[in-house]
């Protein structure tokens, strides 16, 4: 559950933030730096695709929260965001909850209905 202090996200930034995640090479580099920072250069030797296509990956997770970048030198390092990870893990624990409470009032309404095995008893 999300801690009192902190305010969630609004539907603009839950949008950007699960429209990045559902690309496999964003989550990847959001795993990737997570751990370390890297160099959009270092991310780009990892893809088979252009220096241009990574970069404009991690725009889309910039733009997400979901990344930092910063320039050292000439190199611009990027790094996972962990903060956001876990606003978003916050509102699938809040679906999860939503969800489960569905199921146990489906549960106890499928348990009070009688059967047609139990109808045919009486």
């Amino acid at each position: 559950m999300r801690s009192e202090s902190s305010t969630p996200p609004g539907d603009a930034q839950v949008d950007r933030i699960f429209r990045a995640l559902a690309d496999a090479t964003r989550r990847d580099i959001v795993r990737r730096t997570l751990g370390e920072e890297a160099s959009v250069s270092a991310l780009a030797a990892l893809y088979e695709m252009s220096f241009a296509a990574v970069q404009k990956h991690i725009s889309v997770l910039e733009s997400a929260d979901l990344v930092t970048k910063r320039q050292q030198g000439r190199e611009r390092l990027v790094r996972g965001n962990p903060h956001t990870i876990r606003e978003a893990q916050a509102l699938l624990d809040d679906y999860a909850l939503i969800w489960q409470g569905r199921i146990s009032r489906l549960d106890a309404v499928l348990a009070e209905t009688p059967t047609e095995d139990s109808s045919k008893k009486h």
